[in-house]
């Protein structure tokens, strides 16, 4: 399943920049990814100094 971003996130971008895909983009209240583009690699997971991306 797509990684998701729950409301834990801070709207650092760091996931945005580390995203391969380019799924990740800054929402109205944190940043939001594309399950459709998502290729569940973790990438953003690695990187969120809160985690935030959870796989669903």
């Amino acid at each position: 399943m797509a990684y998701k971003i729950s409301d834990e996130c801070i709207s650092c971008g760091a996931c945005e920049a580390e995203c391969p895909v380019s799924a990740i983009t800054a929402g109205d209240d944190k940043y939001v990814i594309d399950a459709d583009a998502c290729v569940e690699c973790g990438a953003c997971a690695g990187v969120c100094p809160v985690g935030a991306p959870n796989a669903e």
